[in-house]
């Protein structure tokens, strides 16, 4: 939403629900894998912060790839970008125009993807460990107060 107010979006209830859906599904599998990974350090005799910092790392290539090849791939849709394969290939003469018909309906899905997934990368790779320091600090807490 704070994409589509910055830049000036149209919104569409029905395609940026079916986009975070969509994002949903990404965002949620990166903070599953980091803190999966996370707990298997710590199974093997890490410390906490140790194990904290080194998922992070570990997991920051495969992170920041799923979202810039998701980004990257969403542009043209994005922008509407439409190619005429028939004459690219028959006439060898490949005509290429954005705001084709479709892209004012499917734009809206490309571009919440694209806003939620930049915003959620950044939330995954920093929000993620500290709600896991934090969690994990207060069972700690807890369990030594009974």
């Amino acid at each position: 939403l704070l994409g589509f107010m910055l830049f000036g979006k149209t919104f569409s209830v029905i395609m940026s629900g079916v986009g975070i859906i969509a994002l949903a599904g990404i965002v949620v599998k990166n903070g599953i894998l980091l803190i999966e990974f996370t707990d298997e350090l710590i199974g093997r005799g890490y410390g906490l912060k140790e194990a904290i910092v080194e998922a992070g790392s570990t997991r920051l290539t495969p992170v920041l790839l799923t979202a810039a090849s998701a980004v990257l791939g969403l542009i043209p849709l994005a922008l509407g970008l439409t190619v005429d394969f028939g004459a690219m290939f028959v006439d060898l003469n490949p005509v290429i125009h954005t705001g084709g018909d479709s892209a004012v309906f499917w734009n809206i899905l490309a571009w919440t993807i694209i806003y939620g997934l930049t915003f959620s990368t950044i939330l995954t790779l920093l929000i993620v460990p500290c709600m896991y320091y934090i969690n994990e600090r207060m069972k700690v807490k807890l369990w030594k107060k009974k």
